[in-house]
């Protein structure tokens, strides 16, 4: 969702848009159509003027008609033609008035002045594509139909509002055709990330997004001829540091004494497996290696970190369920492993680890020895170590993390009953019960 929240706006604002347009021209067309109406009706007042003149004069129905035709008006006589005319009708206004007739009467030697007051009503009536009349008094009703007259169409506020809809559609495709190149930037920039150097970000154009992605192929090829480099620097470095660690481990086994021999040998070891480390920390943190992440059984890792550790045997006690599986790159998790072993030995005050996996899910590293001084999250970071720890460079929880980091899994850290517990929370698949 996150991911498309442009996109989203640009359709919610296109939505809103369409909605309040839609609204707008709906009240127009109720306002315009109660105006044409209104207009129309207007006729009744005429209308009921002859047919009141037909009544009280008592015209023959052939003037009446006469009269109506002027104003494209005729009678609907007979019972079909009126029932089809009603059928399905709808009112389009109705109105009630009283029609006001005054006279003089001679009575009893005496004129006397008479008001008759008369109740009809008038209705507008809309059938078949036809308007009607139909006026309706005490006496008599009839039904006239205006040939002149034709049901109220929106045809030009129908056609506004279609132009303005195709306006705002164009106007989004076109918002879309030019975000389509930040969709492609986008996924590029994953594939960048995810270690594929060798892609382009430039886009022909003088827009915003062309700019934007010509600056990040920019960024790219600068970016690219650092890591070129820093890679050719450190094996370099590598190289030089590993070629006398080499002569020197020949030249040791050339001694006589022993004690000296195995000193000297020890060393060189730290040594190699000191770059081995410090090149293992530069690819995790650099994101520069590739991660080949793959189903392995928990106890061939376990297996794989205590070879690496060279330690004895009878210091680490594996209590592993044989039934679990972690998802993992097989080296990288080893690793992190071993250097989980390292230091549990090297700080418990009986040389010994124990290695537990849980229910859960989670692998438990815990031994004899007193409680960290400091919070969990200052040891995870480089070159951070105790005080009294003169033999190690403060990388060991540091890569330890890292490596977790890459496989989304946390370093959880209890003091219980005078052990240190490391965790690594839910590393593998949980056990099936």
């Amino acid at each position: 969702m996150r991911s498309n929240a442009v996109l989203l706006t640009v359709l919610l604002s296109f939505a809103i848009t369409l909605m309040l347009v839609t609204y707008t021209f709906y009240n127009f067309y109720k306002l315009n159509k109660e105006q044409h109406i209104n207009n129309i009706f207007t006729k009744y007042s005429v209308i009921t003027q002859i047919y009141h003149e037909h009544m009280m004069k008592r015209t023959p129905e052939v003037t009446l008609e006469a009269n109506l035709a002027v104003y494209d008006l005729y009678p609907i006589n007979g019972v079909v033609a009126i029932n089809e005319a009603f059928d399905g009708a709808k009112v389009l206004k109705r109105v009630g008035f009283n029609k006001v007739i005054d006279s003089m009467l001679f009575i009893q030697k005496q004129v006397v002045a008479t008001r008759d007051i008369r109740g009809m009503r008038a209705t507008m009536l809309e059938s078949k594509g036809k308007i009607y009349f139909f006026l309706e008094s005490r006496s008599n009703r009839v039904l006239l139909c205006d040939d002149s007259l034709k049901p109220y169409f929106p045809i030009h506020l129908l056609s506004a509002y279609l132009t303005i809809i195709l306006v705002i559609l164009i106007s989004v495709a076109l918002i879309l055709y030019k975000l389509q190149p930040l969709r492609a930037v986008t996924k590029k920039l994953r594939r960048y990330a995810a270690g594929d150097r060798d892609l382009s970000f430039a886009i022909k154009g003088s827009d915003e997004i062309a700019t934007l992605a010509n600056e990040l192929e920019r960024a790219r090829k600068s970016i690219n001829a650092l890591i070129e480099s820093r890679t050719m620097f450190l094996r370099n470095v590598m190289h030089e540091l590993k070629t006398p660690i080499a002569k020197g481990r020949i030249t040791t086994e050339m001694l006589q004494e022993i004690k000296q021999k195995q000193r000297l040998k020890r060393v060189f070891i730290r040594l190699e497996s000191l770059i081995n480390e410090f090149a293992l920390i530069e690819e995790v943190s650099s994101g520069a290696g590739h991660i080949d992440k793959k189903r392995y059984r928990l106890a061939d890792i376990v297996d794989e970190a205590i070879d690496q550790s060279m330690l004895d045997s009878n210091n680490i006690e594996s209590n592993i369920d044989d039934t679990q599986w972690i998802v993992c790159d097989f080296k990288l998790m080893a690793t992190a492993f071993k250097n989980m072993i390292d230091n549990g030995v090297k700080y418990s005050t009986d040389g010994k680890i124990v290695i537990t996996s849980s229910p859960d899910g989670s692998v438990l590293f815990s031994n004899r020895g007193r409680e960290l001084n400091r919070a969990l999250e200052y040891y995870i970071q480089p070159f951070s170590k105790e005080s009294s720890s003169k033999d190690s460079f403060g990388l060991g929880l540091y890569l330890v993390n890292a490596i977790l980091t890459l496989h989304s899994v946390k370093l959880g850290y209890r003091h219980l009953n005078q052990k240190s517990i490391f965790e690594f929370i839910r590393v593998c698949e949980s056990r099936k019960v």
